[in-house]
């Protein structure tokens, strides 16, 4: 997903955004709160009003042993009047956690009518803040308790025991709010997995997509430069000889003809690819050793002098991409040799067994005379390099001899 666009709603909650607080929704969807504070959802109302509801029925609890504590006149009234005003203050809680809270610890201190909202308070802020703001609050309150029940004995229960209880209540409280907070950080983490799952998909998917391009890439300069230099080179020699016989020129013309037909059909092709961004596995098949004869023969036609030594017992069980991957150095080393040597003798040669490897060989003398200059990317030989490490092999390439120029590939065969 882009980092402009706003994450969506989990599918699980779309439609059912009431059952998450608002807090969430707002993590989710950040357009559902555009400015301000987020709008309480149907749950939210459920929640607050619950607590509203626990800390008045808590208040009402306490105000009954008002009656039976030694109280001055007055204080009772106050005592109520505190309370109240607590339990209002439980629908502030979303918006200052820490600040309810805090102000809390005095209130409930003088009031025990105010105790529930204090316990809502301590709840909240375990809920939305960090422990660190919780542990603060909760140990004054921890302090706090033997002072109020010193000051305010529990008429109905020993002094220890009351301590107790209001610890044992104070703990229960934050434990609660730590488990809601845990619950929703888990959730969030969960969210947050799965959106670096599908980045990461997204990231393999284009990789993947980008090494089939580099693949075709490979392949169109493979094939093309094949082509285009059979073009050349007779278009050349039409140029340079217009009085050559007829039937040269005639044979010359027909090569022109074919290499550019196939030259088109190889580039409709990979231009297909490219534009369905995936192979098509119902185009020409791949060339493989099997071709090898093919292509000496398409060679020959084309003017040039091969001798095509294979010595391998049945090209057929020579793997796929070995296969063709040697077809490819055989193509290159041929084209190379046309632009660079032409009229010289290039020996292409083809030996290896299953476990020792395939060795491919392409060698032409030096050529006589000065070469015209043929245009060309000057990549082949390094892609072919790469593609022969790909598969596990090697590939050497470099000036002879005798002058003329060699190019030595092993590729493994398993």
């Amino acid at each position: 997903m882009s980092g402009d666009q706003p994450e969506p709603v989990p599918q699980a909650f779309a439609g059912r955004r009431w059952l998450l607080p608002s807090a969430l929704i707002k993590e989710f969807d950040p357009d559902a709160a555009p400015t301000g504070r987020p709008r309480r959802t149907a749950r939210d109302w459920v929640v607050d009003f619950s607590c509203f509801l626990a800390a008045v029925v808590i208040g009402l609890l306490g105000a009954d042993t008002l009656q039976k504590e030694d109280l001055p006149a007055g204080y009772a009234a106050f005592d109520q009047l505190l309370g109240a005003l607590s339990c209002a203050a439980v629908w502030l809680r979303r918006r200052w956690p820490l600040g309810l809270a805090v102000a809390m610890l005095p209130v409930a201190f003088v009031s025990t009518t105010a105790g529930g909202a204090g316990l809502i308070a301590l709840f909240t802020l375990a809920v939305h803040r960090p422990f660190r703001y919780v542990a603060w609050v909760a140990g004054a309150s921890a302090v706090l308790n033997p002072l109020y029940f010193w000051w305010r004995p529990e008429p109905d229960l020993p002094y220890g025991w009351a301590v107790l209880l209001a610890s044992l209540m104070t703990a229960l409280v934050v434990g609660w709010g730590m488990l809601a907070r845990s619950k929703r950080r888990l959730l969030l983490s969960l969210r947050d997995r799965a959106r670096r799952a599908e980045t990461e998909a997204r990231l393999r998917a284009e990789q993947a997509q980008r090494l089939a391009r580099e693949a075709i890439a490979r392949e169109m300069h493979d094939v093309l430069a094949h082509r285009l230099t059979l073009l050349s080179v007779h278009a050349g020699a039409l140029e340079f000889r217009p009085d050559a016989p007829r039937e040269e020129i005639q044979r010359a013309a027909g090569v022109i003809r074919e290499s550019s037909h196939e030259a088109l059909q190889d580039l409709r092709e990979i231009i297909g690819v490219l534009r369905a961004g995936e192979p098509d596995d119902t185009g020409r098949p791949q060339p493989t050793l099997a071709a090898l004869e093919a292509l000496a023969a398409e060679s020959r036609e084309a003017g040039m002098k091969v001798t095509l030594d294979q010595r391998v017992t049945d090209p057929a069980d020579v793997p796929a991409s070995v296969g063709r991957t040697a077809y490819r150095i055989a193509q290159e080393g041929l084209t190379n040799a046309r632009k660079h040597a032409p009229g010289t003798e290039v020996t292409v040669t083809v030996t290896g067994t299953p476990g020792e490897g395939l060795n491919v060989s392409v060698r032409n003398p030096a050529p006589e005379g000065e070469v015209p200059h043929v245009p060309g990317s000057g990549q082949g030989l390094i892609g072919l390099t790469e593609r022969a490490v790909l598969t596990g092999g090697r590939l050497e390439h470099g000036p002879a001899a005798d002058g003329g120029f060699e190019v030595r590939a092993w590729l493994p065969w398993r």
